[in-house]
């Protein structure tokens, strides 16, 4: 693996770990609430999918390797471009259900 893109899954875990801390022991209401958190929640999303979105272009192979790296990117892409129809429900299910995968995914990349 090329060290840049060992630097790219080391952003993305960091991102994701970031993500983990904000959110322990919330639920949905408290994400809602909170507007700080769900910034800080989609800055950190938005982080991933660029790092996801350089990974692809400079080595797809390992890349690909990351479960739904796609769809990650065109999450990122919705954070970022239509921000005005992010739905706080959606992002909490990516939280809960999507992220854990991503991360157990990159830690074992890493390792």
């Amino acid at each position: 693996m090329l060290l840049e893109s060992r630097k790219y899954l080391e952003d993305i875990r960091q991102a994701a770990d970031r993500i983990q801390q904000f959110t322990k022991g919330k639920t949905l209401q408290d994400y809602t609430k909170d507007d700080l958190l769900r910034a800080g929640v989609e800055r950190q999303f938005e982080i991933i999918g660029e790092a996801l979105n350089k990974l692809t272009r400079l080595d797809s192979a390992t890349a690909s390797r990351i479960s739904n790296y796609e769809r990650i990117i065109a999450f990122r892409n919705i954070l970022i471009h239509g921000y005005a129809i992010v739905d706080d429900q959606v992002v909490w299910d990516v939280v809960q259900n999507n992220l854990p995968v991503l991360l157990q995914d990159v830690k074992a990349m890493l390792k």
